[in-house]
């Protein structure tokens, strides 16, 4: 049995779900029941069939809607694994940082070419940060008072998910200076990151320590099932760029959010309209039973 989950932006009417139904029938699914309108704007469809053609045509429906399709079993997921950039903050750090240095164009380029897969994750980071030496180390917090801001709807389904019991781990790319503060803000219970070299005050242009890359985050996943006795299946992982894929396709719900065409395509939903809370709709969770700050 599978679970196609419609979420409007704004208001989900009757025609959107008829067409719902148009879509699950040209593709032989059998609906077996399905749900109120949650919050004015989310309906859940059950149906036998198969899901992988479900998803293709329900995402032919007009509107401003995000489709999830996924087994009904292990819904609840007791896991969230997300990446930080452009993910669970509205920016790129790295980006944001090169600003104070007056290099924003140059390195943004960089960051968009290897967010779309065109470049060796690590040779693209390990080249922007040289050209970051010699930048004051207060730039980092100026940068993070300044520009950082949080997602929309991150808060709601970090801690909605933590009193609910699941695990939640920040893990990226990025660099542990943003990421630390951004997971406490947020409510995660970890953080994974790069280290920022530094000396007397300035950026040294290298890291520190093992990068954090798409393998890295496929392994923090992986151990932090395994120490939870978590089958795979009942972790959610939530990225944007080509860094985030393996993790994505690892996890039992892959969720791309606003993400570069390759991360949409490797994974199982991808959501295009609404906040972060969408993730909470997709876990069966509706907005009475969310933690909201």
């Amino acid at each position: 049995m599978f679970i196609a989950t419609l979420i409007a932006k704004e208001s989900l009417n009757e025609r959107d779900i008829q067409s719902a139904l148009a879509c699950l029938g040209s593709v032989d699914a059998t609906v077996t029941r399905q749900s109120e309108i949650i919050d004015g704007r989310v309906v859940d469809i059950f149906f036998q069939g198969d899901p992988v053609a479900a998803r293709v045509q329900l995402e032919k429906i007009e509107g401003d809607i995000d489709i999830a399709v996924q087994p009904e079993a292990n819904r609840l997921k007791k896991l969230l694994i997300s990446d930080m950039d452009s993910t669970m903050i509205t920016v790129e750090c790295i980006d944001e940082l090169a600003d104070y240095a007056g290099i924003k164009t140059q390195i943004a380029e960089i960051t968009e070419r290897a967010m779309q897969g065109e470049l060796d994750f690590e040779e693209a980071l390990r080249g922007r940060v040289a050209l970051l030496e010699g930048l004051e180390t207060a730039a980092i917090q100026q940068c993070l008072d300044e520009r950082v801001k949080v997602m929309p709807g991150a808060e709601t389904l970090v801690r909605t998910m933590v009193q609910r019991g699941a695990k939640t781990i920040l893990v990226s790319g990025g660099f542990t200076k943003f990421a630390k503060p951004v997971a406490q803000a947020i409510g995660f219970e970890s953080f994974h990151a790069n280290i920022l070299g530094e000396a007397d005050g300035l950026l040294t242009g290298g890291l520190d320590g093992p990068i954090v890359d798409s393998r890295r985050k496929v392994e923090v996943l992986e151990s932090a099932a395994k120490a939870a006795a978590l089958p795979l299946e009942q972790c959610i992982a939530v990225g944007d760029g080509a860094n985030d894929i393996p993790m994505l396709e690892r996890a039992g719900l892959g969720i791309a959010y606003h993400a570069k065409p390759k991360a949409a395509q490797a994974a199982d939903v991808a959501i295009k309209y609404n906040d972060l809370t969408a993730l909470l709709y997709i876990q069966g969770i509706a907005a009475d039973r969310w933690v909201t700050v």
